[in-house]
């Protein structure tokens, strides 16, 4: 909690003792994805991706909220310390919200970290077995690896969730190709 607090403080974020549990978003993935088997463009199998991304990016109270936007803010001008930074601390204060170990394991492959971006995939799949990103984002970290085999292994698993993932295009790689 100290680390959190010193954080929180560089970020200009309210510490709080204990963090909500996350939003119960079952219901909502369940709909989402089932919608996902049934279309038939690549439009729709965008806007349901993007509202699937809007229930995965609602944390679990203001502070992670804060956290998770300071994050993904600094992501997308590349600043990937800042942002593991802000990670850092949204996955200490909530330990039991997905994508808060989903968006320090994507900063982390940005910054080519792969070895550091695969425990957190691997956690955020052990919160939410169904999370469609945090699977094609393991199966994409995995080939980076040179893995290629398992991480497409992952990719198959993924697209039958969302057979409109973009990632369908590494199950082309050759098992043993090593240049990406």
């Amino acid at each position: 909690m100290k680390t959190l607090a010193i954080i929180a403080l560089t970020l200009g974020t309210p510490v709080l003792a204990d963090c909500p549990a996350a939003p119960d978003i079952t219901a909502q993935m369940d709909d989402l994805l089932a919608q996902m088997q049934t279309i038939e463009t690549d439009r729709e199998a965008r806007e349901i991706s993007n509202q699937m991304w809007e229930v995965w990016i609602e944390a679990p109270d203001d502070a992670a909220q804060t956290l998770l936007d300071e994050g993904m803010d600094r992501r997308a001008v590349y600043d990937l310390e800042g942002a593991v930074t802000a990670f850092d601390a949204l996955v200490e204060y909530c330990p039991d919200y997905a994508e808060g170990y989903n968006q320090r394991a994507f900063a982390n492959f940005l910054r080519e970290d792969f070895a550091t971006a695969l425990p957190d995939l691997d956690r955020a799949l052990e919160l939410s077995p169904r999370h469609v990103a945090a699977m094609s984002g393991k199966g994409l970290t995995l080939i980076q690896m040179g893995r290629i085999r398992e991480g497409q292994d992952v990719i198959r698993e993924a697209l039958k969730l969302n057979p409109w993932l973009s990632e369908r295009q590494f199950l082309a790689l050759p098992p043993e190709t090593t240049d990406l």
